[in-house]
């Protein structure tokens, strides 16, 4: 949901708010907190929502992914979400970034994902 509707144009916090009411998770702590407690948790409330925190307090994509890396516990997955919440939202993966991730790849899965960013681009309806 904050995938799609961050490429739809929400705000932040309405997607907080529909995050919240359709998924009953809570999601007013701030990253701050959380990294005081936060240890590996396998669960959907264990990631998900620590994943959107991190996204709602970003200022881009870098700030987003460097803040849900900073969890600690089981960053990568929770990188993995913020970064394709954040993906959505501020327009794309900045391509240096993108340049960098797309060279540790292997022919093949450089295939698979420039493919589907051709039949998925950003932006369009």
């Amino acid at each position: 949901s904050a995938i799609f509707m961050g490429r739809k144009g929400s705000d932040k916090e309405k997607i907080r708010n529909f995050i919240c009411e359709r998924f009953e998770y809570d999601l007013s702590e701030t990253v701050a907190q959380i990294r005081e407690y936060y240890r590996s948790d396998p669960t959907c409330q264990g990631s998900v929502p620590q994943a959107i925190i991190a996204f709602l307090e970003s200022d881009d994509y870098e700030d987003a992914v460097r803040k849900a890396v900073s969890l600690g516990g089981d960053s990568d997955t929770i990188a993995c979400i913020t970064g394709g919440i954040a993906e959505a939202f501020y327009g794309g993966v900045p391509p240096t970034i993108a340049e960098k991730a797309l060279g540790l790849l292997d022919e093949r899965l450089r295939g698979v994902v420039e493919e589907f960013a051709e039949r998925h681009p950003l932006g369009v309806e």
